[in-house]
């Protein structure tokens, strides 16, 4: 009897196979609460000072909980940040480029990843070795090409213009798109042959098998590199405003910009009630930094499913 109740209580504790027991699951439970907690702790942080009070703010006793809650700091941001204005040239910005980065990476992919010509390893080796220069020693010569850049005698007119962004992207150019063009390869490298060679024998032409059956198996991928490449042209400021910053202001450059507006009125790092004013503070700067990543976050919820899929299918987390 008592062996029969030790045997029960070590299947509820270990499992059947030892990683399905109680004591597994409060283990394993215990580490996702401590990893998620070191991911979520920056975001609680700002969440937590941005409806603080300046009283709040300067008060060293405070850490955590606000005892005077406000939510003045995201007007103040809504304001500074001129919102409206600047969420549309963020969409601009962001939206535009990827489009084109996606489509430019899907038929860049699917010509490695399916046909077989001469020059193939030369122009992947080329592509990689690209990619591995740092894109900050490129700023100047780059800025020069696009300044003057034509074809056939047509000034493609890149400066001062989000041409800057999606034209480069559209030839494959774009923003870390070599990463985009390897997924899309090994997303089509690994379709079965045979379903091509089953559409051509059909009359379908290389147009119409990349739509009907090359684009729907990598579904996953372009989830995965438009939702990249999204976040990627969304975060870029030092080449947007080198582009066109005096045309275009988005949410992360006007974070940018109060940033250093800010750095540069306490540069002595000296923060008292007798300094402090209500729009330049480090409430105001939280609020507007959650403000700027808000959109991120929802795309990311709303799509987390399949971004999930996405990067599992494509094996850049290393499978």
């Amino acid at each position: 009897m008592n062996s029969l109740k030790s045997m029960n209580l070590k299947r509820v504790l270990l499992g059947r196979k030892g990683n399905d027991g109680l004591l597994f699951k409060i283990v394993l439970y215990i580490l996702l609460t401590g990893i998620s907690f070191i991911f979520l702790y920056p975001l609680l942080s700002m969440l937590s000072m941005s409806i603080m009070s300046l009283e709040d703010l300067i008060d060293t006793s405070i850490s955590w909980i606000p005892r005077n809650f406000t939510i003045l700091n995201y007007v103040n941001a809504f304001e500074w940040m001129n919102f409206f204005e600047a969420f549309s040239d963020s969409l601009k910005v962001s939206v535009y480029p990827t489009l084109a980065t996606v489509i430019s990476s899907a038929l860049i992919g699917y010509g490695f990843g399916h046909y077989q010509f001469f020059g193939k390893k030369v122009l992947m080796g080329m592509m990689l070795a690209m990619f591995l220069i740092p894109t900050v020693l490129t700023y100047i010569p780059t800025t020069v090409l696009y300044r003057d850049l034509s074809i056939f005698g047509i000034d493609l007119q890149l400066m001062d213009s989000i041409r800057a962004f999606w034209v480069p992207a559209l030839f494959g150019n774009g923003i870390r798109q070599t990463i985009f063009i390897l997924i899309f390869y090994q997303f089509f490298r690994i379709i079965p042959h045979e379903l091509f060679e089953a559409a051509e024998m059909d009359g379908s032409g290389p147009l119409r098998t990349f739509i009907t059956i090359a684009i729907p198996m990598a579904a996953p991928a372009f989830l995965i590199c438009g939702l990249y490449s999204f976040v990627w042209y969304w975060n870029e400021t030092s080449l947007a405003r080198l582009y066109f910053g005096s045309v275009y202001t988005t949410l992360p450059m006007s974070l940018e910009s109060y940033i250093n507006m800010y750095r540069s009125m306490y540069s002595q790092g000296q923060v008292t009630l007798d300094t402090v004013n209500s729009i330049y503070n480090t409430g105001v700067q939280y609020a507007m930094t959650l403000i700027s990543i808000a959109p991120l976050l929802l795309v990311y919820l709303f799509a987390q499913k399949w971004f999930v899929e996405g990067v599992d299918r494509s094996g850049i987390a290393g499978n």
